[in-house]
């Protein structure tokens, strides 16, 4: 496997809508695989074609850890999806904000309000067509990857223009939120 080179803005790539997936070969299963080490490298919970320069509907997306009573990760716990040629079929009606980043966008996160839950439609990495339920941060990780093949970027969706921060600027307003937080003692 190969780690591939992420392509960031100001990229005219990660701005066009991309092409179905059509064949599902051997070239497609070793480009899949490098995305995942790439994906996993950067490290990062997700990875679209367009991010590393190929103009195709596919993603790679790997859910967060879950989590033990100490706070360690629990090994094997993380769900791996490979989806080509995916569609948002259904969203729920709630939405919530949250923090995103991105690989192409380096050194800054944003608010962005996403639909809690999702269905989506689309094909494995075989070309089987799969439907999936999604909720909370991993329904959050497939609207991200989706908006890429589409040409979208969360600094496209953010929740107002000034809720774009450098990692740093982030960094310290979560440190003085911490502090100015009262501590009840019982």
């Amino acid at each position: 496997m190969t780690v591939l080179d992420i392509v960031t803005l100001p990229d005219k790539i990660l701005r066009e809508r991309t092409l179905p997936v059509t064949r599902f070969d051997e070239e497609l299963q070793q480009l899949i695989d490098d995305m995942i080490e790439t994906m996993r490298e950067a490290p990062g919970v997700g990875l679209a074609a367009p991010q590393i320069g190929q103009s195709i509907k596919l993603t790679v997306i790997e859910t967060l850890a879950e989590i033990d009573e100490e706070g360690n990760e629990i090994e094997e716990s993380r769900d791996l999806y490979v989806i080509a040629n995916p569609e948002i079929v259904w969203t729920s009606r709630e939405s919530v904000n949250g923090i995103e980043g991105c690989l192409s966008i380096p050194g800054y996160v944003g608010e962005v309000d996403r639909f809690e839950s999702i269905r989506v439609r689309a094909q494995d990495r075989y070309g089987k067509k799969i439907k999936l339920r999604l909720h909370d941060w991993t329904a959050r990780i497939f609207q991200h990857e989706i908006d890429h093949l589409n040409g979208v970027l969360y600094i496209d969706r953010l929740t107002e223009p000034e809720n774009l921060w450098t990692e740093e600027e982030f960094e310290a307003m979560q440190d003085q939120r911490d502090e100015e937080e009262p501590v009840m003692d019982g």
